[in-house]
């Protein structure tokens, strides 16, 4: 991909949206595994595990990235993701299985292990949104670390007080997911010949990927409405 084209910049800009989207469970994570410790430790503890956190997510995105070319990788990725983007919607999330370090040490390490465990969708997505460019693999983590260290509670605060934000994250991972479908090397030919089908396909996907999310929220809701009458 060419330097600053408008695809090059899109692509940034979608990789940066992912790191937002999926950052907010990266603060919790950071906050509760050094909640234990004295004020200026944590703040160790938190430039640390998010470095070692960093590091890692970028070695596995660049090795995505490589696996991509494997056959079949780019459908059974971009499947994985739109399942990543449907339970972005509907999933209640709980940290409570993440333990506090005592110690600085502790605190890091269980910073750096549970970001390995819970980033797997960001390295999908983010290996999707790229298309191979480690350049912008790079670029799109080293621009969203100091949003994971610094704003990502805020992030959260935005998503909590403004649900359709969480909407526009799906909406991002579901166009990407439905963009690595139309990669495979099977197939891709066929999508590059008929744009207007691929457009089609893309918007489709896209579309019902949000529409489940919200009809199953909708669904949840009323049943909770239900059971509060109820009683």
């Amino acid at each position: 991909m060419d330097l600053f084209t408008v695809e090059f910049f899109t692509a940034l800009a979608t990789i940066v949206v992912i790191d937002l989207v999926l950052a907010g469970d990266n603060a919790i994570v950071i906050a509760l595994a050094a909640r234990n410790l004295p004020k200026q430790q944590q703040k160790q503890a938190v430039i640390w595990g998010t470095v070692g956190a960093i590091v890692i997510r970028i070695a596995a995105t660049l090795l995505f990235v490589k696996l991509l070319n494997v056959p079949w990788l780019h459908l059974i990725g971009g499947l994985l993701l739109l399942w990543i983007a449907f339970k972005l919607l509907v999933e209640e999330k709980d940290h409570g299985d993440i333990k506090a370090g005592n110690t600085l040490g502790q605190s890091i390490r269980t910073i750096i292990i549970a970001d390995a465990a819970m980033g797997i969708d960001n390295v999908i997505a983010v290996a999707g949104a790229a298309h191979g460019d480690m350049l912008l693999v790079v670029l799109g983590l080293l621009i969203s670390i100091p949003v994971v260290v610094w704003g990502s509670t805020l992030f959260i605060k935005l998503i909590n007080r403004f649900k359709w934000i969480i909407y526009i994250g799906a909406a991002v991972l579901a166009f990407t997911a439905a963009k690595m479908l139309t990669h495979e090397k099977a197939y891709e030919s066929f999508f590059l010949d008929n744009k207007l089908i691929y457009w089609i396909f893309v918007a489709v996907v896209t579309g019902l990927t949000v529409l489940a999310g919200y009809l199953v929220n909708r669904s949840k809701e009323r049943a909770t409405q239900q059971s509060a009458g109820s009683h």
